[in-house]
């Protein structure tokens, strides 16, 4: 579940690119004879390739698994380091016993070690991780061992990262075959012997497994592991082909980053633009034409009280500022969803300008973690916006909105993860995230982002909350009964349709990087989308808010975040469709993580949309109300 970039605005930063390599991202040269070290990674579950595969796991699985039986280094295994974010995402990073010399013995077949008793249950074990396609994931200085594919959509040739542990397609379906050996395909440049592709060919090869290598594979018989037999040795053998190639070292991940039919993205941008072009053009009409004309016609000195009453969402103008229920929770949810909108648009800005390079792994994860820490310094945001909302609003507990803006969202974010990781811990994945990673996640929450955004809270509540343009009225005015389209969350759902609209093919490929490990990096398309859909939920918001005032309903404060939310709705439906078409997951625990998952995803949508909306709203009514001359 890695996410992956690429730069598509480093155009102003031209001039100086040959001057400088981004940390982590500096080519090596390599010499004749120099040790090439091959680093191995968790297993995951992967899609078969055709379109109608589905994903049957979403656990991932050490490579040193002792039911896996590799072979290790002669000193054991040795963890790699790795970022924050590589491990959330999931990476277990460990050297391997594979020799590999630069240019050196080329086309040699060699045996790697041979594991002597593989049991009926580890056999057993290892045949139900063919079954469900898992995947092999290795690196070689930086760049994952790939397959070699051809798009069948227009024919081009691109590197599909991992391989398979082993074969369970057409005769093997029943018996699976484990893959032993292992053709290695690797191309350095010329003269710098620079790694510019990692090609891995994986083979079944049966018969005698003794240390005697053996790498034919067109003359060998599948190695099927038996259930039932108590010991049966493997070997494993590999071979090391070195192909010069003139691709350039900065362009090496070409190959890997395959976008699968961009036209599908760009007709969902167009699409996503008409929209939003429509919704704008609507949201011109009613506030320039139907609104400027209600405000003049009101404004008129010659018009008597009766025709003042004639007009439906002036009729509550002394209501319309009225405190709503709970402002304090509205405020939170405010102030913690302006915070996820300015981290979620900094990663952005980040990914853009090519600082999340993809041989940085886990790169996307660690600038999310540490924006989310950060803007707690950068002014604030979170605290700051929640208290100045909730002395708007009319809150007076202010301690308790700072403790709480600071607080809330991460206990349940935890909460959650923690769960989460329980199951993982059962299932003996290696996507657990260890107890020290939790205690560093624990101290950028609770020890930097909670005290910076109550210093936040502090300077939102010194500047205290903005004027009202007009009076509230002592007694709270009746309302009458709404059209249906307006209750509450049908209005959400409704509203939700457009800003989902114009994301929903974004959303695919998101899931498919997520739960998939499909590499995404197309945050051009990314960036774009998420921004027709803020001003979609906006305009959205404008709307239903003025139709809700039209209706002499007053309430429009949590109304307008549930509209401006609504688009979480369709995600948690779209993500149980994805599940239906894409998913056949067999084992309670894969349930239970996808379900979490899709719901953080669903909560985090909602904040953000939800707060875009309530913003918005709260734009239009403060322009709207300034705009008449209250007597």
């Amino acid at each position: 579940m890695r996410l992956y970039v690429t730069a598509i605005a480093g155009i102003v930063l031209a001039p100086a690119i040959h001057a400088f390599y981004l940390p982590g991202a500096a080519p090596r040269n390599y010499v004749e004879g120099e040790q090439v070290d091959l680093f191995v990674n968790a297993l995951t579950p992967m899609l078969a390739g055709t379109d109608d595969s589905k994903l049957k796991s979403l656990i991932n699985y050490d490579y040193y698994n002792p039911k896996f039986h590799f072979c290790e280094p002669k000193d054991g295994p040795k963890k790699q380091p790795e970022s924050l974010g590589s491990i959330l995402f999931g990476d277990r990073i460990f050297n391997s016993p594979y020799d590999i010399k630069m240019v050196k013995d080329n086309n040699t077949c060699k045996t790697l070690c041979v594991v002597p008793d593989v049991t009926g249950e580890e056999a057993k074990f290892i045949n139900d991780r063919i079954r469900e396609d898992y995947a092999l994931n290795w690196l070689i200085d930086g760049l994952p061992a790939a397959e070699m594919k051809i798009d069948l959509r227009n024919n081009d040739t691109f590197y599909d990262m991992g391989f398979n542990l082993g074969n369970n397609e057409g005769a093997h379906q029943n018996l699976p075959a484990l893959n032993n050996h292992y053709e290695i395909v690797l191309k350095p440049t010329p003269d710098t012997y620079r790694v510019v592709g990692v090609l891995v060919w994986p083979a079944s090869i049966g018969g005698t497994q003794d240390s005697t290598p053996h790498c034919d594979v067109s003359a060998s018989k599948p190695l099927i592991l038996s259930e039932d037999d108590k010991h049966q040795p493997v070997r494993y053998t590999y071979r090391v082909i070195w192909n010069e190639s003139d691709t350039p070292w900065a362009t090496r991940w070409d190959n890997y980053l395959h976008i699968f039919d961009p036209r599908i993205h760009w007709f969902s941008l167009i699409n996503s633009s008409a929209i939003v072009v429509f919704l704008c053009v609507m949201v011109s009409m009613i506030l320039f034409r139907s609104v400027s004309k209600d405000i003049s016609r009101y404004n008129a000195s010659d018009l008597s009280e009766d025709i003042h009453e004639d007009w439906g969402w002036k009729l509550v103008h002394g209501e319309v500022f009225r405190t709503p229920r709970n402002p304090l929770i509205l405020s939170i949810l405010v102030g913690n969803g302006a915070q996820l909108c300015s981290m979620v648009g900094v990663t952005l800005v980040f990914a853009l300008l090519g600082f999340l390079s993809p041989s940085n792994r886990g790169s996307l994860a660690t600038v999310m973690m540490v924006c989310w820490s950060l803007f707690g310094a950068i002014d604030s945001i979170g605290g700051y916006f929640s208290a100045r909302i909730y002395s708007s609003l009319g809150g007076q507990n202010r301690r308790k909105n700072a403790f709480l803006t600071a607080t809330i969202l991460p206990t349940l974010v935890f909460i959650i993860v923690f769960l989460l990781n329980f199951f993982l811990l059962t299932a003996g994945s290696s996507g657990a995230v260890p107890f020290g990673t939790m205690v560093i996640i624990i101290l950028l929450w609770f020890g930097i982002s909670a005290p910076l955004s109550a210093i936040g809270s502090y300077y939102g509540s010194k500047h205290g909350g903005l004027r009202n343009p007009v009076r509230v009225h002592q007694i709270p005015r009746q309302i009458p009964p709404g059209p249906k389209y307006l209750k509450p969350w049908i209005a959400a759902i409704l509203s939700g349709i457009l800003p989902f609209g114009a994301a929903f093919v974004e959303l695919y490929f998101v899931l498919s990087s997520l739960f998939a490990s499909r590499a995404y990096y197309a945050f051009g398309f990314l960036a774009l989308t998420a921004t027709i859909v803020l001003i979609t939920t906006a305009t959205v918001s404008i709307l239903f808010t003025y139709f809700i005032l039209c209706a002499e309903e007053y309430r429009w404060h949590w109304r307008s975040f549930l509209i401006g939310g609504g688009s979480a709705f369709w995600i948690i439906a779209y993500g149980l469709f994805y599940w239906a078409s894409r998913l056949k997951l067999d084992s309670k625990t894969s349930v239970v993580l996808y379900l979490g998952y899709l719901f953080l995803i669903a909560l985090l949508d909602f904040l953000i949309t939800g707060t875009v909306g309530f913003l918005a709203s709260y734009w239009a009514v403060r322009r709207l109300y300034s705009a008449i001359r209250i007597d």
